[in-house]
């Protein structure tokens, strides 16, 4: 079989994939090519593996996957995918919970930091403020941790702050789970974890159903000196409802690790309101996955969904181009 590998590869992920697969795959590395040979790499294709296909010209009419059948994506998400433009009959896998571990420990460290407030107490004696008995600090011990995608992030971010005394409650697609929680539910149940929740996490994909899920409605249910965390991706979110709400309730704090106008999709960072002004608002450059070795993970996590392909076993992060 051959594959395609359509983005520029790092010497470590080409070493590895090469060593990977059986001498019998072909790997067609796209920068290895002129840029007009990709149509007749891709139509002598049987794998594409790509990360972002506009940007890597995926979405050229020109382009035939009349062979393709089988499309692994490298990153976990795939709201930048446009589905339809792929032939439906060809499967389309997400690299599901490749950084899930790292992610999570990341959600847990911007938990910790913002129950304990470090960030405001770090400024305050940045300006000659030492407040000991005013800096009152906020225990997780026996809060209640809600999440909104109960999929391998959330998961790996629940087994983390159990040994906390954390109770987890969660939503996910089936409202069923094998983890020990104390509740699953579906969308459906939404209001229930935002209201209950002394901790919320958001770790769902993006799609029609969760798009601006979070809204000035939603966010009232909430408590009022929750902490929210979003690993998910902004639009999750409504913008501007959450930066009046974090405005007017102080005591809510909000941890950020994706935003709204991001490089990967639009070329720049960009915030309609000023985020960075508020103290009860920590923020990361959508880097919760990125440890040393998460290309290693990704790559390596990938090509064993593509081996399952290959070997006809069932492939993990499945979408479908209809959907």
């Amino acid at each position: 079989m051959k594959i395609f590998v359509s983005f520029p590869t790092y010497p470590q992920q080409r070493e590895f994939l090469n060593h990977y697969f059986e001498t019998e795959t072909e790997i067609i590395f796209s920068e290895d090519y002129p840029q007009e040979t990709k149509n007749s790499q891709i139509l002598n294709s049987d794998i594409v593996f790509t990360t972002n296909p506009e940007k890597e010209g995926l979405y050229d009419p020109s382009i035939s996957f009349e062979n393709v059948k089988f499309i692994q994506l490298f990153t976990s998400g795939y709201d930048h995918v446009k589905l339809d433009q792929f032939p439906a009959n060809v499967q389309i896998a997400s690299n599901q919970g490749a950084y899930a571990e790292p992610m999570a420990e990341h959600a847990v460290a911007m938990i910790l930091a913002l129950s304990k407030r470090l960030t405001v107490y770090h400024n305050q004696m940045a300006e000659g403020q030492f407040r000991q008995l005013e800096s009152m600090t906020k225990s997780i011990n026996g809060s209640t941790f809600g999440i909104i995608g109960f999929g391998s992030i959330g998961k790996a971010t629940a087994r983390l702050l159990r040994p906390f005394g954390v109770k987890t409650i969660a939503i996910n697609t089936s409202g069923k789970t094998n983890e020990d929680i104390a509740f699953i539910g579906t969308l459906n149940d939404v209001d229930y974890v935002l209201k209950n929740s002394d901790i919320l996490l958001i770790s769902c994909p993006l799609n029609d159903d969760t798009k601006e899920l979070i809204s000035k409605q939603k966010l009232e249910l909430m408590k009022e000196d929750a902490i929210l965390i979003n690993l998910a991706r902004g639009a999750v979110i409504n913008q501007k409802d959450l930066f009046e709400h974090l405005k007017n309730h102080p005591d809510f704090y909000a941890g950020l690790d994706v935003w709204w106008v991001e490089p990967f999709m639009k070329g720049k960072f960009e915030i309609d309101y000023p985020f960075f002004d508020l103290p009860n608002l920590l923020g990361s450059p959508h880097n919760s996955a990125m440890v040393e070795n998460s290309l290693t993970i990704g790559t390596e996590k990938a090509a064993a969904n593509i081996k399952r392909f290959m070997l006809h076993e069932s492939v993990v992060g499945l979408v479908h181009a209809n959907v």
